[in-house]
Parts: structure tokens; sequence; C-alpha cells
């Protein structure tokens, strides 16, 4: 997992302060009293307990659109408040009133993700372990397999008439009309067969020399084994700490590419104690291991299924040493993922990348020889951005219908745009489809191959609309047109987009719309709260502004004056700081960080004018941009953030002496950094499961960023908290869960002590025992946000303004 605060998973919470010895005379949230707060004409009242609820204040959005395979019902998932667990709804493709499913109809709904076949009728999923096929516009559901194992990685196969799927190692193929489940492959751990020593090979040979029964049944033995080997399925035997993590089926039947997974062995994971049990005793909660350490190694092996042969597919790092992409250092190791086959079997094209992600590489794969053709190749200096997705499908390329052309999304002009290459070529050259100083967001093929549905932010970095077009390129039509953002399902049939909007003050919901340029979308579900709905929430300016080294961040503004509150002269002003991973956060369409956008409205409700930037390394605005942090976190991205705050004195009039920031994960990575390095900019800050040490966070995101530790050692002491901490002069608040997996607990508590031997006596650390790196609880998002407002209170208003929440 990045550091994204987008999620929010998490566990119950119990909340608890520590707090140094020169601070145990602090007042906790407790001691804030509620006065002069905002209310509705509906009655809602704007404090910290109120917007804190969560999702039973806003709602739960829906989630998980998928069509019938007639496109006559659109399915998705929605929650509501007081169920457990999300329930799956269906409306009509004109629209209506949306009807939840029982869970006997549930059963015969399409699945929220499964592999479907060419027509999108049929579709093929994993439920509990066990592998089933759907009719979606029969709703008749098969069961393919009712085993106590766990079964994987459903396929079609034999033009559609078949269905493989792995189990133990193996893959398996059912056909449909007898049912019959048929073993494909032998992949077993390596036995460890003892050896004879010399003196038991002597007394067995001298033994058949001697006896004619014993070399006569021994020659029998003999052309047994060999008969068995004839009829033998093809064999591999794993070595220790391998799996066979995926096999797939060549359409012939012929081959099968199997992706074997080799565990790192001498990889160390630390512990996250569980303090408050069940059982009452302290448990530990395995985490991830520390970036820079021994990763799992991923290969690509391909078996013969008639001759038994087995080939391990040639690294493409040898095809393209010579290339002027990659002269000088070349990659030490690569991953692959699973090949895509055309229909006919003649094209296997597969994804890789290299264990630094400083390269990626598109290959056309020989299954017979394992040799490679390069079809694409991909380098960056910094890193190679992944372009992520649900589900066993990879977003990021695929085939046309012509079986020999790919289509894939690369940032080969700086910003992430849709190409098409012909793969069967010897010299296969891109072709760009689109183009511009905007990014795409995804790419979805329609079921009859013609077109191309685009998201992407071209009328704007802040909006995500959708757009198609023809796959062989050309004009692209805007389909979507309301301001914010859209993301959505065609339906099979082409004729209606089952969307997923939002705007800045609207949360998620489902809409349907014909699937024509302009046309009106119906809104099919509400899930705020009649109390949210009564309050007038800002909508909020989007800004720029010029940095230092003249670039222009974009921004979210809130003021006093935009929900009618008075400002003051030289006024506080609050910088909040998004999370990193790969996010965005200045934009026109629904914030995953709502309490934060609803905690913004009160703050200017109390006077305080709040910016809220994209800092660089944000998404949406192009490779240079998301690179600008390379071997350096807490530089350019600081940077942004300090001249937003002068942007504020400058433009907003606000009190230089008066500002604070706060932000979680990597927002309070850069809370940290600023407190530290820049400290007369920002007089308090709040940093909420903050990353103090980047040698402490896991591999996958670090080590793109900054390389690997015991390689450079430099960029990990200029990027880490802990190495400037006797830079603070203003007050600190350190908010962290103590069984985060992710941004470990053990963080705070090193800078904790490295502030203890520093002397600080201006800080404080508010530990939860049980929140993950995403609170859940109401009570502890309400604990932690009173912290944070009466630290602003109290340090950046004079006396006799401040007002309690």
């Amino acid at each position: 997992m990045h550091i994204s605060d987008r999620l929010r998973p998490g566990v119950a919470a119990l909340t608890l302060v520590v707090a140094t010895a020169h601070l145990a005379g602090a007042p906790g949230p407790a001691a804030v009293k509620k006065a002069g707060s905002v209310k509705s004409a509906g009655g809602f009242e704007l404090t910290v307990d109120s917007i804190m609820r969560g999702p039973k204040l806003v709602g739960y959005p829906p989630t998980g659109l998928r069509w019938s395979g007639d496109s006559s019902h659109l399915y998705f998932e929605w929650r509501h408040d007081g169920e457990d667990d999300a329930a799956t709804w269906v409306v009509a493709r004109d629209g209506g009133a949306p009807r939840q499913l029982t869970d006997e109809e549930r059963r015969s709904a399409p699945p929220v993700n499964g592999r479907w076949d060419a027509a999108h009728r049929r579709v093929l999923f994993v439920d509990r372990g066990d592998i089933v096929l759907l009719d979606s516009a029969t709703g008749n559901r098969r069961q393919i397999t009712r085993t106590t194992g766990n079964e994987g990685n459903p396929r079609w196969a034999r033009q559609e008439s078949a269905v493989t799927f792995t189990r133990d190692n193996n893959l398996f193929i059912v056909p449909l009309d007898s049912g019959e489940i048929a073993q494909l492959t032998d992949i077993q751990p390596r036995k460890r067969d003892p050896r004879d020593t010399d003196s038991q090979k002597f007394v067995k040979e001298e033994e058949t020399r001697l006896i004619e029964h014993t070399r006569v049944a021994a020659e029998k033995k003999k052309r047994a084994d060999e008969k068995d080997r004839s009829r033998a399925l093809p064999k591999f035997e794993l070595a220790d700490r391998q799996t066979a993590n995926d096999l797939q089926l060549s359409p012939d039947g012929t081959h099968v590419f199997v992706l074997v997974v080799e565990r790192a062995e001498t990889a160390k994971r630390p512990n996250v104690p569980n303090y408050v049990t069940e059982s009452s005793y302290t448990e530990d909660i395995p985490a991830r291991t520390f970036v820079g350490d021994t990763q799992d190694r991923r290969w690509l092996m391909v078996m013969n299924t008639a001759s038994g042969k087995n080939v391990t597919v040639d690294s493409p790092v040898a095809a393209v040493k010579d290339t002027t992409e990659t002269k000088g250092a070349m990659p030490s190791g690569v991953r692959w993922g699973m090949p895509v086959l055309s229909d006919d079997g003649a094209l296997a094209v597969a994804h890789v990348r290299a264990a630094n992600n400083k390269d990626r590489w598109l290959v056309a794969v020989d299954p017979e020889s394992g040799k490679v053709r390069i079809v694409d190749t991909l380098h960056d200096d910094a890193w190679v951005r992944e372009v992520g997705g649900s589900g066993s499908i990879d977003p990021s390329f695929g085939l046309l219908p012509d079986r020999k052309h790919v289509w894939f999304l690369s940032e080969h002009d700086g910003w992430m745009h849709l190409y098409t290459v012909d793969a069967t070529s010897a010299q296969p050259s891109a072709r760009q489809l689109t183009q511009g100083t905007w990014e795409i967001d995804a790419v979805v093929l329609s079921t009859d191959g013609r077109t191309f549905y685009i998201t992407s932010t071209e009328v704007h970095p802040g909006e995500r609309h959708i757009y198609a077009m023809p796959t062989e390129g050309g004009a692209r039509t805007k389909l979507t047109s309301m301001p914010g953002g859209s993301s959505g399902e065609v339906s099979p049939d082409g004729g209606t987009f089952g969307l997923i909007y939002s705007s800045s003050t609207k949360p998620n919901e489902v809409y349907v719309m014909p699937n024509r340029a302009g046309a009106t979308a119906t809104q099919v579900t509400t899930s705020t709260s009649e109390e949210w709905r009564s309050f007038k929430w800002i909508e909020p300016q989007l800004v720029t502004y010029r940095t230092r080294d003249g670039v222009e961040v974009h921004a979210r503004l809130f003021t006093p004056e935009m929900i009618g509150a008075k400002r003051d002269p030289a006024a506080p002003a609050v910088v909040f700081v998004h999370g990193a991973g790969y996010l965005q956060n200045a934009h026109r369409y629904w914030s995953s960080y709502y309490r934060e956008y609803m905690f913004h409205n009160l703050l200017a409700s109390r006077g305080y004018v709040v910016l809220d930037p994209d800092y660089r390394a944000s998404a949406g605005y192009g490779r240079d941009w998301r690179t600008a942090i390379y071997r350096h976190m807490g530089g350019k991205d600081l940077e942004d953030v300090v001249d937003g705050a002068k942007y504020l004195v400058a433009a907003q009039k606000v009190n230089p002496k008066r500002i604070g920031v706060y932000g979680g994960s990597y927002g309070g990575f850069i809370t940290l950094m600023a407190m530290f390095t820049t400290p007369d900019v920002f007089a308090a800050g709040a940093a909420l499961r903050p990353v103090t040490d980047w040698t402490h966070y896991n591999h996958d995101y670090t080590a793109n960023i900054l390389n690997e530790p015991q390689a450079d050692a430099e960029a990990y002491r200029k990027s880490s908290p802990i190495y400037f901490a006797d830079g603070l002069k203003g007050a600190l608040l350190i908010c962290h869960g103590m069984v985060d997996t992710n941004v470990l607990f053990q963080d705070s508590v090193r800078l904790v002590q490295r502030l203890i031997e520093l002397r600080k006596d201006n800080w404080s650390v508010a530990p939860f025992p049980v929140e993950n790196h995403g609170f859940e609880e109401d009570t502890s998002w309400a604990d932690e946000y009173k912290r944070i407002l009466k630290l602003f209170e109290d340090t950046l208003k004079p006396h006799d303004t401040r007002r309690a929440s």
C-alpha cells in the first residue's frame, strides 16, 4: 500500500493522549467548550463532533458499476447507515428508483470483478474459493467447482467452450458440455530424495549382477516408468519458497504460461503490537518489510503440453542493452506480468518492469523457444509510473480485434497518453493517438472493439470527463458535460453509460446517461443525509500561485467570506497537505478527504483562510511534476507548501506570524519537514500518522523515489524529518494509530525519543491504541481533530478572539 489516505482502512478505536512531562499540564480536547458554532436552517451544527461522524453524515458512496449482458439493467454496491456491509442494488437502464436485491437475488447478479466472454454476457468469477459461471442476461448461475480448496484465476478456453482455473500451483480445465475437471499440469515442490551412499550403490549393483530375478524386475520397472512418462502431464519442480502464482492455457492448447514467484528468504518483517485484544494479552500483527530489504522474484515460464518441454522466458534486458533508451547501468532484475493472448494464439504480449522500476517493456513472447521481441520500451531516470486498477486484468494495455495491434498507456511524451503499435512487426513503432498537456486516467475498449472510451483531464486538471474515440484514432467526442468528475461503465450494446459523478460539494452518486454527446444524465442514488444537505457547504475556489522557481501550483482555497463569516484583519491561515502515493486534491469533484473538507468549512467559519495545494508529485500534472521529488522528498514539494503560505500573505493578507500546517501520512511527513526546516514560516503544525524516517517505510513506494538506502543513503538522510528535529520552534502535535501497519507507530515513537534527547519542549503526541493507518471510529476522528483545532486556536489566534468547538 502506498502512503495514501484514499481508502482509510482501519479497526476499532479507543483514544489515549500521552504528553511529555513538560506538557503534562496542558488541557486536552475536552477543555474546548462549545460556543458560537454555525447552524443550518435544518438544524445541522458545524462542530468537530458533527462532521467527524463521516459516512453517518455524508453517506456511503455507491461503487462497483456493472451491466447485465442484455444491457437492460445496471448493478452497483451501496451501503446505508446501520448496515455492516454494502448490498447489491439494481436500476433499469433508463433510470428510476433503484431496488436492493435480496441475498438470493444477489447470487444471480453479475460480480463486481470477473472475466467476461467476448459478447459480455457470461462472466467467470471466484466466490469463496470456488469458480462460478454466471449468465448475466438470464441470471443462470453454474457452480464450476465446489471444493474445500482455493481455486482462482478463471479464464475462458477452447473458443469459450471450456473454463480453466488454478489450484495448488497447477492448471485445470472444465469443458462446459461435460463438466468433468481435468488436470493439465503437474507442478510440485521439489522432492528431497535421499542419496545412496557408495556402499549402498555397490551392494545394489552387485545384487543386479548376481540375481537374475532382481535384474528382470529392474528392467520391467524401467519400461513401465518410460510408459508412464509418455502419458504423464507436463512436469515442473518448484524450489523452496517458490509458487506458481498464475497459469494460463494458450488458445490452441499447446502451451501453458506460468508466473513463478520466489519469496525472499532473508527479508525481515517487523511486528506491530496490538494492545487492545479480546484475549487481553498483547498480540503481534505482522507488517511489511522495510525498503531495500530482499524482495520477491517473479519470472515467466512456458510449458509445452505435448512434449513436456519447459522454457524460462528470456529477460527483455538482453534484447535492449544496446538501445539508446537503456545505455549506461542496466537493471539487475525484472518483474513479469501474465501475457495477453490473441484469440488465435498467434500473439502473446507481456508487460515487464525492471526491478528498480526505471524501465518498462512490452514484449512479444515465443512460447516454444522462450525468446522475446521488444514491442515498446520506456525508460525513466527517476521511475516509470504504474497504471493501477482492480481485478486481474492489466488496465494499462490490451489487444485490438485485428490480432496484431496492441493499445497501451505511456508517458512517452511526458504525459500519460494512448498509443497503439503493431506487435507482429519486426520493427514496431508506436503511434500516438492522443496528445496534449493533460492526462488519461483510464481507457476501456468497447465490446465491439471499435471505440476507446477515455477518462481524462483534457478540460481542466481538476476535472474528469469521458470521451469516445475510434480505435484508429482521430477526433474525440466529449460525452459527459457536468462539471466535476465522472467515471463510468458503458452498456454492452453501447447505448447507455452508468456513471459515478460528483462535484466539489456533492458526493459520489450513480447516474445513467444515453451514450451521446451532451445527453442529460439522470441521478439514480442519493447517499447523503438530509442533515448534511441542509447545510450550505463551501464551493472551494480553485486558484493557482507561482512558486520561487516559476511553476504554477493549483490549490483549493477556503475563506471566511465563503461561509458568511467575518474575516479579521491579518486573519490566521492553515495550509493542508494531502497524502501521497499518487493523489490529487485541488479538483472540482468530491474529495476522498471529505472529513478534512468539512473541517476546512469549520475553520473558515472561525475566521481562518485555508489553502489545499497540489504540491509537486501530486497526480494529474504530467511526468516532470510527478518526479520532481526524485531523491529528495521534502524538497520541491515542501517549497510548494511554503510558497503557498507566502501566497496567502501576499494575496489573502493573512498574518504571516499566524500560519499553521497539517496533514496525514505523506502530509504528516511534509508537516514535520515544514516545522523542522522552515520553522519561521509555520507557527504550529499537526503531523498525523507521519513518516519520520523513510528507511522504515515500504519498498515498492519508497525505492521508486529515493532508490535503496544502502545505495543512496544521502537521499534518505535529506528526506527524513528525524534528521532535522533540532530545528523545531513552533508548536507541534503528533497523532498516530498504534496498530498502523502502513506507516508504523514506531516512526512516531522514534521521533519522540529524538525530541526528548534534543530537549524540545513545545510538542505533544496523541497515540490511538486500536487505530490503523486510516481511522475508523467516530470517536477517534473527533478526538484527533479537536486536538488539531485546539492547537490552531491556541497558537494562531489572539487570546481574545478564540472560540471553542
